[in-house]
């Protein structure tokens, strides 16, 4: 099986809930965010309107950052997660440059969110991504792998609901017959992540 996800910007109010859950989740470093909310200004005043996108690492069929990658740290696997190898990641940043989503990250620095002083959680989380290698959203590739029927943090956080992740197929064809779409399809990527548009009364 392949894995996607679907998100539904009817319901999606913008809480910033699945940030906060994958931070909590994977602890990951002060400037690295797996999943973010992006928000779009569309039209012109009077006849304006905010969009509210949430945004995570796309898994792309077709990754860029996978073609690129000079050692192969970055990689699909056989069910069409894209992850990093942090132990061959070189920090070339080739990766970052190519992906289209700005959904990859680089740790720069030791320090935590309170300076060189880690507390104890950012202790335990932070040697799966040091710094000077990039980091992602995995679709919480080790819930997946554990087989405990876990949610992904993002979708299990989410008030309203926007969020469904499983069977790639199953989503696209919800998604197509909702008038669903993917981000920037020129880039020619196909993404694994696919949205339902907001409807707009005229």
């Amino acid at each position: 099986m392949t894995y996607g996800m679907l998100i539904d910007l009817k319901k999606c109010i913008g809480c910033h809930a699945c940030s906060l859950a994958c931070k909590e989740a994977h602890g990951t470093r002060p400037e690295v965010r797996r999943s973010h909310v992006q928000r779009e200004l569309e039209g012109t005043y009077p006849d304006v309107r905010m969009m509210i996108y949430p945004m995570l690492c796309m898994h792309c069929e077709n990754a860029p950052c996978v073609d690129i990658c000079p050692t192969g740290a970055s990689y699909k696997r056989d069910d069409g997660i894209v992850c990093v190898n942090k132990d061959e990641c070189i920090g070339c940043k080739s990766c970052m440059n190519a992906c289209p989503y700005g959904a990859r990250y680089y740790s720069e620095s030791e320090d935590g969110y309170f300076g060189e002083t880690l507390n104890e959680y950012e202790e335990l989380m932070y040697p799966t991504m040091p710094a000077g290698t990039v980091d992602k959203c995995t679709f919480c590739v080790e819930r997946i792998d554990a087989g405990e029927g876990q949610q992904q943090a993002c979708v299990a956080a989410c008030p309203a609901g926007a969020r469904v992740f499983g069977d790639l197929d199953e989503l696209r064809a919800q998604a197509e017959s909702a008038e669903g779409f993917q981000l920037l399809p020129d880039e020619g990527t196909n993404p694994s992540v696919w949205y339902l548009p907001k409807k707009v009364n005229a």
